[in-house]
């Protein structure tokens, strides 16, 4: 394609779209193009905010008359910036949301984020499957499996998704379910997006009548004493209750560790589950409480403004001693966080997904800050450490897998090409262009 008729393409999505078009050349386009993890360079060719379905089945046309890729986001908290040449749909304007309290659905749009979702169900004292972060789209997550709060009851997010409304790669708009396309079904459930773009999906919501959730939060001299009560409460924990480890070292604080509760059931019996950590020292805090399932983004208090970072996941077959001698060994710095999560329960279940069941009991999750290229290179040199010190598989989930990072970490073999089939077939020209690509 040659230059004079690329530049004329993009212009023209001016005409082709209702929402608004960036160009390179038009003030803002940097921040338009800016991903929410500041870290990742993302470069485009344009960026195009869809008014709404027809608007993205308008630019898919668009776009396979161009011969460009097109790449999609709500925010970007993905992003990996192997968007080069493409047209970065934004879906925030998707942001329909129903909720059906008498069937439990809910009909998401793609830019809703999950503490909408939560926040409208919680009125219904119904739940969807939160993640740690409100912020983050749910049509986002359940692209990439998802896992969350409730993940050891429910499973992965992407179990809980009964139909998606698409754009296909010819520019048609379609509802897929199980029974109209099941092969394409089972792809979007946690295969990522470089199937269609997912303009809003209906999910099952779950009965939550009752949640006590919080975090404890002590010195990091205690660390050692709290592992060991957090292995052994995890080695017995019902489906219910989800226990998260971490070892903190925010900038201007002393070194903290923690452990994240979530128990989807009476407070007498979450007290009772968690008993144990009241025998060890005295916290510096406490926020357990009863809470509304609206209110789970409190936890962990992640930051809901765009910034940058550099995460490294990997799944454990063991917290053994060989995992805590690791944990405990020496200071987190130059990260902010070492993160160990329980898993199990539903998620090592058979999944009608790509991911398949999680038969590894923890993820580990491990955030630095680049502040520069020195302390870059210092957090990815620990991350790797670290890693290698662990049990590890040598998986992650979708969600967990870090820019740089290939699909092929995430997905078992079958189920690999079985997907990059479906792409084949679906979309060879690959128009569509997601942030871990299913083709090399």
């Amino acid at each position: 394609m040659n230059e004079p008729r690329t530049i004329t393409g993009h212009r023209a999505l001016r005409t082709a779209v209702r929402g608004p078009v960036t160009l390179p050349d038009d003030p803002g386009f940097d921040e338009a193009r800016r991903p929410w993890n500041l870290a990742v360079e993302q470069p485009v060719a344009a960026v195009v905010e869809a008014a709404d379905a027809d608007d993205v089945a308008a630019l898919v046309r668009h776009a396979r008359s161009t011969g460009t890729g097109i790449a999609t986001q709500p925010n970007g908290h993905g992003a990996t910036g192997r968007t080069a040449g493409c047209i970065l749909l934004r879906t925030g304007r998707l942001d329909t949301l129903e909720i059906d309290p008498v069937r439990r659905r809910a009909r998401v749009g793609a830019g809703v984020p999950s503490g909408r979702v939560q926040a409208a169900a919680a009125r219904h004292g119904l739940t969807g499957l939160p993640g740690s972060s409100p912020v983050v789209s749910v049509a986002g997550v359940a692209l990439g499996g998802g896992l969350s709060w409730f993940g050891r009851k429910f499973g992965w997010v992407a179990d809980s998704v009964t139909a998606f409304d698409i754009v296909d790669a010819e520019g048609e708009q379609r509802r897929v379910t199980g029974d109209s396309d099941p092969d394409l079904f089972w792809g979007l459930r946690g295969g990522g997006g470089d199937l269609a773009v997912v303009t809003a999906l209906e999910l099952a919501l779950h009965p939550a009548p009752e949640l006590y959730g919080g975090r404890v939060l002590w010195a990091a001299e205690h660390a050692g004493a709290v592992l060991e009560v957090y292995r052994q409460l995890t080695a017995a924990a019902p489906d219910e209750l989800t226990l998260w480890f971490d070892l903190l070292h925010f900038p201007g604080a002393a070194p903290m560790v923690a452990v994240d509760a979530t128990h989807l059931g009476a407070e007498r019996e979450a007290k009772e589950l968690l008993g144990p950590l009241d025998g060890l020292p005295r916290p510096l805090s406490d926020s357990r409480s009863v809470m509304p399932v609206s209110a789970l983004g409190s936890i962990t208090a992640e930051p809901t403004e765009p910034g940058a970072g550099l995460s490294r996941g990997e799944l454990l077959t063991a917290l053994d001693e060989r995992a805590a001698g690791a944990l405990l060994a020496e200071p987190v710095a130059p990260l902010l966080s070492v993160q160990v999560r329980h898993l199990g329960g539903a998620l090592a279940q058979p999944s009608g997904s790509p991911h398949g069941p999680l038969t590894e009991p923890y993820a580990l999750y491990l955030f630095g800050v680049p502040t520069d290229p020195v302390a870059a290179e210092a957090v990815t040199t620990k991350q790797r450490a670290l890693a290698e010190a662990f049990p590890v598989s040598g998986r992650a989930p979708l969600s967990f897998l870090a820019p740089g990072e290939a699909i092929e970490k995430a997905l078992p073999p079958a189920a690999l090409d079985r997907i990059r089939a479906l792409k084949h077939h679906r979309d060879p020209d690959r128009l569509f262009r997601s942030n871990f690509p299913l083709l090399p």
